[in-house]
C-alpha cells in the first residue's frame, strides 16, 4: 500500500511539474495584418467610399458590387447559364476542391497529434528446444519440459507533452493552409466567371465585326458594278473601276481572320466549360446592357471579398506559425511511453496473475543541434517575411485592377457619344463623296475610298468601345473579389 501510496505522489508531483511547464509558452499569438499598404488603394478616389460616377457619396456606396451575384451583373440570360455550366464542370475548379480534401485531412491529422499513439500487439509464441542442448542429469531430462507456449497480449502508448505551444501552433499552421486552400478555389472561381464572360463578349464583339464586314463587302461588290457603268458612261476612268475592286478584297480579307478568331473564341470557352471544342449559342452584342451602379465601397473591403488577397493572408498566417514551431525547437520534450499488458505460458492463464506494465517518461534537450535548429528558424523567419511581401503585393494589385477597371469604363463612356457623332459624320461624308464623283468632277474616288475606309474603321472602333464597356464591368467585378 505504501509503494503504491508513493508511486501516486510522484506521479501527482510530475503531472503537477508538466502543468507549470504548459504554462511557459515560447510561441507568438497571431495578428492578421490587415491593410498594410499607406494611402489610397484606389486611384483618384477617397477612401471613404470609391463609385465610377462622381458624385456625392452615401451610405450605401459602402456597398461593393463584389456583394452581388452574377446574375444581377450579367443580365444576359446565356451568359448566366454558361457561368453556371462553368462553375459545376470546370476541371480547374474541381481540381481546386480536391486540394481543400487534401488540406482538411492534413488539418484532421494535425488534431491527431495531441492524443497518445496507441499500439496493441498480441503474440503467440512456441519455442522447442533440442534434448542435445539440455546440460541436466538424466535423471531430470524426462521431466523438463522441451516444448513451451508464450501468450502475450500488450498495449503501448506515447505522448508529447505540448509544453511549449509546438503542437498548437503546427495544428493552426494546418488549418490556416486548409483556409488557404478554400480562398485558392474561390480565386479560381473569380477568375473562371471572369474568363467566361470575357470570352462570351470577345465572341459577341467578333460577331458584329463579322456582320458589319459582311456589309462593307455587300456595299464594295454592289459599288464595283456602279463604277463599271460610271466608266460606260465616260464618268470616270478604269483607275477608279480597279480602285473599288481592290477596296472590295480589301473588306474580303478581314473576313477569314475574323471567322477564324471566332473559332479560336469558342474553342477556348469551350474548354473552360470542359467540352470537347464546338460551337457556342450566343446572344447579339446589340442585346447587352452593362451593368451601371459600379460601387466599389470601401478599400478594406478587399480583404474581404477578394479570395487572392485572403489567400496571401492565409499564407502569411501559416509561415507565421511555422516559426513558432521553429521556436519550440530550442526547448525540452517531454514524451511519456506506457506499454503493458498480459503475459502466460497457458492461454487459460492470460488475465490471471499475469498483468505487466511500465511508465517512462522522458525529456530530450537539444544540444550539438542547435546550428540546425538556429537554421531552421532563420529560413521560417525568411519565409514569414516573403509571405508578408506577397500579402502587401496581392493588395496592390488589387487596388491596380480596380483603378483600370473604372478607368476603363469611364473611358468607354467619354468615347460612346463621340464615336456615335463620328460614325454618323462619316456616313454622311461617304454618301457626299459618292454624289460627288457621279455628278460632277469636284471629287475622285480616291476621295470616296478614304471616307468609305475611314468609316469601316470608326463602326469596327465603335464595337470596341461597347466591349471596352462591357469588359470594364468584367474587370472590375473580377478586381473587387466577386464571382464566389
Amino acid at each position: 500500500m505504501n509503494r503504491t501510496e508513493n508511486y501516486l505522489k510522484k506521479s501527482f508531483v510530475f503531472l503537477m511539474i508538466v502543468l507549470v511547464l504548459s504554462s511557459c509558452v515560447v510561441t507568438k499569438k497571431y495578428t492578421s495584418p490587415g491593410m498594410t499598404v499607406t494611402g489610397n488603394v484606389y486611384r483618384d478616389t477617397t477612401d471613404k467610399t470609391q463609385t465610377i460616377n462622381n458624385r456625392i457619396p452615401t451610405a450605401e456606396d459602402t456597398t461593393s458590387i463584389a456583394n452581388l451575384p452574377y446574375t444581377q451583373i450579367f443580365s444576359d440570360t446565356v451568359l448566366q447559364n454558361l457561368i453556371t455550366e462553368g462553375i459545376h464542370e470546370n476541371l480547374d475548379l474541381k481540381t481546386a476542391i480536391q486540394r481543400i480534401n487534401e488540406a482538411f485531412a492534413s488539418f484532421r491529422q494535425s488534431n491527431a497529434a495531441f492524443f497518445p499513439e496507441i499500439d496493441a500487439n498480441p503474440n503467440y509464441t512456441r519455442t522447442k528446444q533440442s534434448l542435445a542442448s539440455i546440460n541436466l542429469p538424466s535423471d531430470f531430462v524426462n521431466t523438463f519440459p522441451l516444448t513451451t507456449s508464450l501468450y502475450q497480449l500488450s498495449v503501448s502508448a506515447s505522448w508529447e507533452a505540448d509544453i511549449w505551444g509546438k503542437l498548437k501552433s503546427s495544428k493552426r499552421a494546418a488549418f490556416a493552409n486548409f483556409l488557404e486552400t478554400d480562398a485558392a478555389k474561390r480565386a479560381v472561381q473569380t477568375q473562371l466567371v471572369s474568363n467566361i464572360a470575357t470570352y462570351y463578349y470577345q465572341l459577341l464583339s467578333l460577331d458584329e465585326q463579322l456582320k458589319i464586314t459582311k456589309q462593307t463587302l455587300a456595299n464594295r461588290t454592289d459599288e464595283v458594278q456602279t463604277m463599271k457603268a460610271l466608266k460606260e458612261a465616260a464618268v470616270v476612268t478604269g483607275a477608279a473601276v480597279v480602285q473599288s475592286d481592290a477596296n472590295r478584297y480589301a473588306a474580303e480579307v478581314l473576313i477569314p481572320d475574323l471567322k477564324q478568331n471566332i473559332r479560336e473564341t469558342e474553342n477556348a470557352l469551350s474548354i473552360l466549360l470542359a467540352r470537347t471544342p464546338g460551337e457556342i449559342k450566343r446572344d447579339s452584342l446589340s442585346e447587352q446592357v452593362p451593368f451601371k451602379d459600379l460601387n466599389t465601397g470601401v478599400s478594406t473591403l478587399l480583404l474581404k471579398n477578394r479570395p487572392d488577397v485572403q489567400q496571401a493572408e492565409f499564407s502569411f498566417r501559416t509561415a507565421f506559425e511555422n516559426t513558432n514551431v521553429a521556436r519550440t525547437y530550442f526547448y525540452p520534450q517531454l514524451t511519456i511511453t506506457a506499454n503493458g499488458g498480459a503475459s502466460s505460458l497457458e492461454l487459460k492463464d492470460l488475465f490471471t496473475a499475469s498483468i505487466f506494465y511500465n511508465i517512462v517518461a522522458g525529456i530530450t534537450q537539444p544540444i550539438f543541434n542547435k546550428g540546425q535548429n538556429k537554421a531552421r528558424l532563420r529560413t521560417a523567419l525568411a519565409q514569414q517575411k516573403e509571405a508578408y511581401y506577397s500579402y502587401q503585393q496581392s493588395l496592390l494589385n488589387a487596388g491596380q485592377e480596380v483603378s483600370n477597371a473604372m478607368y476603363a469604363y469611364q473611358t468607354a463612356l467619354e468615347k460612346q457619344t463621340s464615336r456615335t457623332h463620328q460614325i454618323e459624320a462619316l456616313e454622311k461624308a461617304v454618301d457626299y463623296t459618292k454624289q460627288l464623283m457621279e455628278y460632277s468632277s469636284a471629287t475622285n474616288y480616291t476621295d470616296v475610298l478614304t471616307s468609305e475606309q475611314s468609316l469601316l474603321s470608326a463602326q469596327l472602333n465603335g464595337v470596341s468601345d461597347k466591349l471596352q464597356q462591357l469588359q470594364a464591368v468584367v474587370d472590375l467585378y473580377h478586381a473587387l473579389g466577386g464571382g464566389w
